[in-house]
């Protein structure tokens, strides 16, 4: 899986590319590392812009794979350096965009395994799964954890969010180690059969 390209930036609803594909959605809250998960996937490609600014994401972007199906970073949720009504406008934005989106097959919902889930990623997990969309918890950044630190993490994660089995829908993940790489391309393979 080599194949990825930029398609366009979308920051209304009406402006959503014609052609429908098979689409995969990354959603997370602001800096949790979205941009820096699509460039190690798709490596050597980095299609991706990164920034240490949370919140720098401020639209959909849609990547195209393989002209086969898309893979959609949404706006980082819960950014603080913009005010509530901004925030509320890209919240309302990205659940009618999910409401509205049916060929959604799968979302990847990543969560820096330095922390515990917030609230808003707790209600993020539960909107998709009130839509019945497949998720996928990626704990990231885990190559700044020491070994109990991150079985520390797993236990919380899988006691917020008791669905979860490590390795079917729970994944380790380190864009520095690239850990947990092949586990993500080999579920995003499948999307080709």
């Amino acid at each position: 899986m080599k194949k990825i390209e930029f398609i366009k930036a979308v920051y209304k609803l009406n402006e959503i590319p014609v052609k429908e594909l098979p689409t995969v959605i990354l959603g997370g809250r602001s800096n949790v590392g979205k941009s820096s998960f699509i460039n190690t996937i798709f490596y050597p490609a980095k299609v991706a812009k990164t920034s240490s600014t949370p919140g720098k994401t401020r639209s959909i972007n849609y990547y195209l794979v393989e002209n086969k199906f898309y893979i959609i970073d949404l706006p980082g949720f819960g950014f603080a350096k913009v005010s509530k009504a901004e925030r509320d406008h890209w919240k309302n934005l990205i659940e009618k965009f999910i409401e509205l989106n049916k060929n959604i097959v799968l979302a990847f919902h990543i969560i820096d395994s330095r922390h515990l889930p917030t609230q808003l990623d707790i209600e993020f997990n539960q909107f998709l799964a009130e839509k019945n969309i497949p998720c996928n918890i990626v704990l990231n950044k885990i190559d700044k954890l020491k070994q109990s630190e991150i079985s520390k993490s797993v236990r919380d994660v899988v006691g917020i969010f008791p669905e979860l089995i490590n390795g079917e829908n729970l994944f380790l993940f380190s864009a520095i180690s690239g850990r947990g790489k092949k586990e993500i391309i080999r579920i995003l393979t499948a999307l080709l059969l």
